[in-house]
């Protein structure tokens, strides 16, 4: 089988039912089935084959879950960028793996006709206008075929998603995820959350993360719920859903709640109707947890990554006050191990490497067969992850071993921003790292080393940045110093720099 036909069944069983409601319409099971159909003919008459590639850029939307089941059907992989990147940060993917299709929203096109000349024979789709040598949204439908193509059999070990995550060296990483992981993935959400079709979940996350597609999305599609879909984060619309849509589940990292909880709705908020709220992505603070939970909401962490698809572990409501601070118990279709640098198993209490086994877990990296070789040994995917296992299996995630920084549910990794900064002639260091931030988890700290006889200031620091990383990976916060702290063979020690910029706070 191939995931389309979970929209196909659910068609069948309750077409009236709406399977997305969107700002200003509901697009019905029958709607969404036949949507799907149309766009998988277009693409098949278009030229896309299985092992074919199509790429969407812009907001959340029923159009582009409708293209990732297309996709499946045709047995093609479907590349949900980050809108919050920059250009040269999507042309970079573009150029890693080239789609033959882009679909881009009318708030991106201008971005992407700066770097259109670099992607070759790519067939742009335009939601909006279209541009010259773009085609539209309406137009592309109208390649679909009066009759159904003859589509190849799709096998569920057909790579389906291709989620790009920054790298530890600063260069995005492919994750490929197989349609199996997505069927895996969908049968964890279902125990973790006892999703039924009768649930209406409320998703504002982006889709172009995991997070956001597949921790309740495509669950609740799967299992013939209501998906009430936002096209990106607004608290107010928050709000409203949750009071007046009878939204049972939803997903909100804590960067969101803390924005929720500052809100002057977060006290009189109705809440009622809601059976938890799942959260993750990066600590979650405890005065987060203890706030939903004294609007008598039982708040549920989850833990895994793009590369387990990504639930790997997960608290149940029952737990939710039992175990505060517990990422909860390994998933029901997983298997999980806590082992030392060598590689041997841990005793529960003890902290290790968190290791992570399923079908929900990625096939590798693409076009990285030697990065991909480093994580997934013998079906294990090393998560660079440290944490520990209670008594009774629950597990706590004590750090990352990875200098990888989340900040508001993002992942940032310090190299890309260190690249761009020591490539100033007047820097002659750089360092990023993160710090500790009630709302946001992480924030960026950028600790430069100015050239002999060159004077830097912040502004100037950051205006390098300009255009070429997302806002989000801006540094908050630069501290000009005299030099870094290094071993002996040059390499900075950056548990040194982060005590560095905590000395420097306490002396402001």
């Amino acid at each position: 089988m191939n995931i389309s036909e979970w929209i196909d069944r659910n068609a069948e069983l309750t077409p009236e039912k709406t399977a997305i409601r969107f700002p200003g319409r509901d697009t019905s099971y029958q709607e969404l089935s036949a949507l799907i159909e149309r766009l998988a003919a277009a693409l098949a008459a278009s030229g896309v084959k299985p092992g074919g590639c199509i790429a969407f850029l812009g907001y959340n939307s029923p159009e582009m879950l409708a293209l990732l089941f297309a996709s499946a059907r045709l047995g093609a992989l479907f590349m949900p960028l980050n809108w919050r990147l920059a250009g040269p940060e999507h042309r970079q993917m573009l150029a890693d793996c080239p789609p033959s299709h882009l679909f881009v929203e009318p708030a991106f096109m201008l971005q992407t006709e700066a770097f259109r000349g670099t992607l070759g024979s790519m067939t742009l789709i335009a939601f909006g206008p279209a541009a010259d040598n773009w085609i539209s949204w309406d137009e592309f439908q109208c390649l679909a075929k009066a009759s159904a193509p003859n589509y190849p059999q799709v096998g569920e070990d057909t790579p389906l998603l291709i989620c790009y995550t920054s790298g530890s060296t600063g260069k995005p990483k492919g994750v490929l995820l197989t349609q199996r992981a997505l069927i895996c993935n969908a049968a964890n959400s279902a125990d973790m959350h006892d999703l039924t079709a009768t649930d209406v979940v409320l998703n504002t996350l982006p889709l172009f993360h995991v997070g956001g597609l597949n921790n309740l999305t495509t669950p609740t599609l799967q299992a013939g719920g209501t998906v009430v879909l936002h096209p990106k984060f607004d608290a107010d619309a928050a709000f409203d859903a949750i009071e007046s849509e009878g939204i049972t589940l939803t997903v909100l990292v804590p960067a969101q709640l803390d924005m929720m909880m500052a809100h002057r709705r977060w006290a009189s908020a109705d809440f009622s109707g809601l059976r938890m709220i799942t959260t993750g992505s990066t600590i979650v603070p405890k005065h987060v947890i203890n706030a939903v939970h004294a609007k008598g909401v039982a708040l549920v962490q989850v833990y895994g990554s793009t590369e387990t698809c990504p639930i790997a572990a997960y608290l149940k409501a029952e737990d939710a006050r039992r175990k505060i601070g517990s990422t909860g118990k390994v998933a029901r279709h997983c298997a999980l191990r806590i082992v030392d640098a060598d590689g041997v198993d841990l005793k529960r209490g003890e902290t290790g490497e968190i290791l992570v086994r399923g079908d929900n877990v990625m096939i590798g990296y693409w076009n990285a067969p030697e990065t991909t070789k480093a994580v997934l040994v013998d079906g294990w995917f090393h998560t660079g992850d440290m944490g520990h296992q209670d008594d009774e299996g629950y597990l706590y995630v004590d750090g990352r071993s990875k200098e990888m920084i989340i900040s508001g549910g993002e992942n940032i990794y310090p190299a890309e921003i260190e690249n761009l900064l020591i490539e100033c002639p007047d820097i002659a260091e750089a360092a990023v790292i993160g710090r500790p931030d009630e709302r946001w988890g992480e924030i960026v700290i950028a600790v430069v080393v100015p050239k002999t006889d060159c004077r830097l200031t912040s502004e100037m620091v950051l205006e390098l940045l300009e255009g070429r990383i997302a806002r989000y990976k801006y540094p908050k916060e630069v501290v000009v110093v005299d030099q870094l702290p290094k071993t002996a063979l040059g390499k900075v020690r950056k548990e040194d720099v982060r005590h560095m910029v905590a000395c420097a706070g306490q002396t402001q």
